[in-house]
């Protein structure tokens, strides 16, 4: 495949085919793997109607294409000891989202990052054990950052990840 056909990964890592239309049974595929990212490939191939060679070659494309980017596990934060969630935007400096990307990567209990057009420019998910832990987060480190122009932080008073399977 030639070079400039290729994507490049959001990591800044290898670059991506580009990307092919999903049919039918490959949306299937990724909702069962949503909710349930420890099915077998047995159970995946008979609740889609394929065999089992066929959801295996599916599931690997899926993976090879940067559809699929991975598999983890579902965290109750409360219960892991990050029991204060918090949404921060920030306002950053013209063309330092790639920097202020990188530092973000680095903040611990960071768990979403996402540049975004509107009144701000980053919004930021952030998941620590407690209030001070979260202050000390934003007063310290992220405004700390000179991309970083102000931030406004979002106290989550409770959340809930929306199953794919309720």
């Amino acid at each position: 495949m030639a070079p400039e056909q290729m994507a490049e990964r959001p990591e800044g890592g290898n670059t991506l085919p580009p990307a092919r239309p999903l049919d039918a049974i490959d949306q299937d595929i990724l909702q069962m793997l949503q909710a349930d990212g420890r099915a077998s490939i047995r159970s995946v191939a008979e609740r889609v109607h394929v065999s089992r060679a066929n959801a295996y070659a599916r599931i690997n494309r899926l993976m090879e294409d940067g559809v699929i980017r991975g598999f983890g596990a579902r965290v109750d934060h409360e219960r892991a000891g990050q029991g204060t969630s918090a949404y921060i935007t920030l306002k950053i400096v013209q063309n330092s989202w790639r920097t202020v990307r990188e530092q973000l990567r680095q903040l611990p209990g960071a768990d979403h990052i996402a540049l975004v057009g509107g009144d701000f420019d980053v919004l930021l998910l952030v998941h620590t054990p407690d209030n001070k832990a979260l202050r000390e987060l934003v007063l310290m480190r992220l405004q700390a950052m000179p991309e970083v122009l102000s931030t406004r932080t979002l106290l989550v008073f409770e959340e809930e990840d929306l199953d794919l399977e309720g």
